[in-house]
């Protein structure tokens, strides 16, 4: 009897089923699921486009020393009276300009220009780690995902292959009761026995078929598609060895880590406005170029008073220009601006405390389930071939009528347990794989 159930077996038997639910089929393998959850996750492009969006901060940033220019025309109309500059009023008046030209004013603080800039390519850098973060997190559950898909499959075909040999040996026994070699009542027992699988297998079928949705909406495709292991059978990975002893390198090697540290830079150069950006003043310029005077000379419709027709324009320019130092009394009594940024690097340093303390355990986890998972799937494999054997015996036995139908059905239900605690065992052991490599770093 074969030990493990070939890709080609597994792929036809769920096509058969799949196909009867009207469904879509994806074949689908490990490398694909590394390919594709890497790329298509919603939770990774909405960590992408914040990306996205403090690398447009930092270009707003950049903006800080470049002057507004203006262009355009603009009237003026007054009727009535008006006020001369020595206060004398001045009654029927009836006053009309037009300005053309092109000016620019500008503002530059320098200790916003400069801080502002470096604190936000920091806050860039700290959403490329973020990024990072969430890429290997949903990597890994994707790759979790897949193996409880895969296990879960395995253990529907076992399913199918035992309830295919109980029918087998259910006709069987029927022969034999009809030539009066057994009682009737292990006929029956025997089919019992088999609609307990049947239930068993459509326990397995329904867990398959949850994966599998689970694997869908994380790996982004459509929520019509039923997906399909193609992957030869399970085998344990051996791409990493156990750490027991957590390094200062497995700190460094997480995003998250990083994204903290470019945080706290990025805070640590905004708070410098507050400080070392009060020596540096602000420098303003206005300027203008352009056409000014009156335009018409026609009789205000209010006041019977003619004015003489000039439209004349006159060229006209300005120039204002400051340069000022900001004393914040506030913030120099007070301090409050600096309080809140000191505070919020705490807050990032707790962080990271508590990040370490994750890392730490995650790494101890994963180790564990390593050492664990490694020993649970030989002990499996051994029982695999030991009931293997005695169910061969047993349903030779049975053949010859030696045997009784509950040997067999106790038989298949050890046979069974061995192949689904494999399965499970290669599972958990090679998800304690990746999980070891997402809690070192290495998983991007």
């Amino acid at each position: 009897m074969k030990i493990l159930i070939k890709d080609l077996v597994v792929s036809v038997c769920m096509v058969a089923t799949i196909a009867a639910n009207a469904q879509e089929v994806l074949p689908i393998n490990l490398e694909t699921v590394l390919e594709l959850s890497g790329a298509n996750n919603l939770t990774i492009r909405e960590f992408q486009a914040k990306q996205e969006l403090s690398a447009a901060s930092l270009s707003k940033s950049r903006e800080w020393w470049l002057p507004d220019v203006y262009a355009g025309l603009q009237t003026h109309q007054l009727y009535g009276a008006a006020m001369n500059a020595d206060g004398r009023f001045f009654l029927d008046v009836n006053r009309q300009s037009l300005w053309a030209g092109l000016g620019l004013n500008a503002s530059l603080d320098f200790a916003e220009g400069i801080y502002k800039v470096k604190a936000s390519k920091w806050q860039v850098q700290a959403a490329v780690y973020e990024t990072q973060a969430m890429k290997s997190k949903v990597i890994l559950e994707s790759i979790e995902t897949y193996y409880d898909l895969q296990t879960a499959q395995m253990e529907y075909v076992a399913y199918q292959s035992l309830i295919a040999q109980s029918d087998t040996i259910t006709q069987q026994i029927a022969f034999q009761v009809d030539a009066g070699l057994r009682y009737q009542s292990e006929l029956l027992l025997s089919k019992s026995n088999q609609s307990h699988l049947r239930i068993e297998m459509l326990n397995a079928q329904l867990e398959y078929s949850q994966k599998s949705a689970e694997l869908v909406r994380l790996l982004n495709l459509d929520s019509k598609v039923k997906l399909v292991s193609v992957d030869e059978v399970m085998l344990p990975l051996y791409f990493q060895q156990e750490i027991l002893m957590v390094s200062d390198s497995a700190y460094e090697n997480r995003p998250e880590m990083k994204a903290i540290e470019f945080t706290v830079r990025s805070l640590q150069a905004e708070r410098k406005i507050t400080t070392t950006g009060l020596i540096f003043p602000t420098f303003g310029v206005g300027a203008y170029g352009s056409y000014f005077g009156r335009i018409s000379g026609q009789v205000s419709p209010m006041f019977p008073l003619q004015y003489p027709e000039t439209k004349q324009l006159y060229p006209t320019g300005a120039l204002n220009a400051s340069l000022t130092w900001t004393i914040p009394l506030g913030r120099l009594v007070y301090g409050g601006d600096v309080q809140r940024y000191n505070s919020q690097v705490k807050v990032q340093e707790v962080r990271a405390a508590q990040f370490k303390a994750q890392i730490s355990k995650e790494i101890s986890i994963a180790t564990q389930q390593l050492l664990n998972g490694r020993e649970q799937f030989q002990i499996a494999k051994e029982a695999i071939e030991i009931t293997a054997e005695a169910l061969s015996q047993s349903i030779e036995r049975q053949k010859l009528g030696t045997a009784m139908p509950f040997e067999v059905f106790q038989a298949q239900q050890f046979f069974l347990e061995a192949q689904v605690d494999y399965f499970k065992a290669i599972g958990r052991y090679n998800k304690a794989q990746f999980g070891l490599k997402a809690a070192l770093g290495e998983l991007r």
